[in-house]
């Protein structure tokens, strides 16, 4: 099954940008069936001989050792509500923020291809209790998409806070200069605004690429984008419309094509250096490193006030 699984899953990377988006199928129970986004996944294991480690957090079953490196394992029914699974029999490992981490389930099914138009936020939660990322279905079965990212958050916490230096540097270049976030990922968005708030940025928010469209598509209407935003900053895998076709969309509109887009995502392991420079974004940025955001931020602060001042310069010249 593994080595099929990997096939499948190296398979499904060429998808990217062409608004399919696929997904591992899990389940923790008899009943409900789960999905994760595959670019996550490194292997499926069948669950192996776990050791526990003294103070560690509840949702945290123990520590494997894979070919001489130690990952730890979370118990994702547990995280997610269902309790303990005695009959939890494979885990996911997985790739993301930098770090590696198995999630045990009870069984993995299958890969699949969704068209993300068909996926879907989850319904009535606003509070962000929710350890959703979206629902689409699959012939007659719900699918839910687990944001793990709030999963990784709630097991180590906060991510390391901001240096001073970095937000003082920041806050003497910021002005008023507003950035464009877009993330389907509530923990994430979060993560990204508390960062930019610190080096004095304002910021818009928005769940995917399609939203984030429509968003700059109006401020178009208004007046010059480019005048308006410092800069996008996105995830490249969500639904509605990934990161990778949003840059694309991006530079096929002439009113939008100046933007500078930043791609910042969980993907550091399985990341297509090429894809990025195939859509034409600016940069790339793995999650999640508080000062290597807040730095590529002032780099672009730092480009914009330089390019204010040859103009304003150029403009004195002339009078």
């Amino acid at each position: 099954m593994a080595a099929g699984l990997l096939e499948s899953i190296d398979r499904s990377t060429q998808l990217a940008g062409h608004n399919r988006l696929a997904l591992l199928l899990f389940r923790l129970d008899e009943r409900q069936i789960f999905g994760i986004n595959v670019f996550k996944v490194q292997e499926v294991i069948t669950a192996p001989p776990l050791l526990t480690m003294p103070a560690s957090h509840p949702l945290v079953r123990g520590v494997a050792d894979l070919r001489g490196g130690i990952v730890p394992v979370i118990d994702l029914g547990r995280a997610l509500g269902y309790g303990t699974d005695s009959a939890a029999a494979h885990v996911i490992v997985t790739e993301y923020n930098r770090s590696v981490q198995g999630f045990l389930v009870r069984a993995v099914e299958r890969i699949v291809h969704v068209d993300v138009s068909a996926v879907l936020p989850p319904p009535g939660d606003s509070s962000g209790s929710s350890y959703l990322t979206a629902i689409t279905r699959h012939g007659s079965e719900l699918v839910e998409i687990v944001d793990v990212e709030k999963v990784l958050a709630e097991v180590m916490g906060e991510a390391a806070a901001l240096s001073q230096e970095l937000a003082l540097q920041g806050r003497s270049l910021a002005g008023r200069r507003r950035v464009l976030v877009v993330d389907d990922s509530r923990v994430a968005r979060h993560q990204v605004e508390k960062v930019l708030q610190q080096v004095g940025v304002e910021c818009a928010l928005v769940n995917d690429g399609r939203e984030a469209l429509n968003y700059l598509q109006a401020l178009a209407q208004r007046g010059p984008v480019t005048e308006q935003l410092l800069m996008v900053i996105s995830d490249i895998e969500m639904p509605g419309m990934d990161g990778y076709s949003l840059t694309t969309e991006i530079r096929r509109d002439p009113q939008l094509r100046d933007l500078y887009v930043l791609l910042h995502t969980s993907l550091s392991g399985l990341f297509n250096k090429a894809m990025v420079e195939k859509v034409g974004a600016n940069r790339f940025i793995a999650k999640f490193g508080a000062d290597e955001l807040a730095a590529g931020v002032i780099e672009r602060l730092q480009t914009v006030a330089e390019a204010d001042r040859r103009s304003g310069a150029a403009t004195g010249a002339t009078a």
